[in-house]
């Protein structure tokens, strides 16, 4: 199936497209931790999305969050695959994600996050979505065009 993206400025293709990639974020986010919060049997809530003293080393608890985090930095990976399908603008659209999600935090806890694990564990996330994502539309980008190998007709 092969799809050929015009490269003119389509501006309401971006912004549907940032969207969609913001619902893949939280919604796959919110069914890692609803999982990682079975395990343990821990109250669900929205500090385990938004506030950035859930992301801690010394508890369980927060180290289980960490592992959500990771684990949909690696299902976002297959978001950027399925549907931007560009592998030059992976990095953006991480980008684009965690910030919005830095300024989600912030609105939500009122100040810009403090905590080193905090960022420690958006970076990392950051790096393995863009990554991943990269490399799996890049394969996908380079997968051989196949060419008609019919006979050729005597002109």
């Amino acid at each position: 199936m092969a799809h050929f993206r015009s490269y003119i400025w389509d501006p309401v293709l971006i912004v549907c497209q940032i969207v969609l990639m913001q619902c893949i974020y939280y919604s796959f986010l919110g069914l890692w931790l609803a999982g990682v919060d079975s395990l343990v049997q821990t109250n669900r809530s929205l500090d385990q999305i938004f506030s950035y003293e859930v992301l801690a080393f010394a508890t369980m608890q927060g180290r289980l969050s960490m592992m959500a985090f990771i684990l949909n930095s690696l299902t976002c990976a297959l978001g950027l695959w399925f549907f931007i399908r560009r592998g030059k603008q992976c990095l953006d659209f991480t980008v684009t994600v965690h910030f919005f999600h830095m300024i989600g935090c912030w609105i939500y806890n009122a100040h810009l996050p403090a905590s080193l694990s905090w960022w420690l564990v958006n970076v990392a996330c950051m790096a393995l979505m863009a990554v991943i994502g990269e490399y799996l539309c890049m394969r996908t980008e380079l997968r051989a065009i196949p060419v008609n190998t019919g006979p050729k007709s005597n002109l």
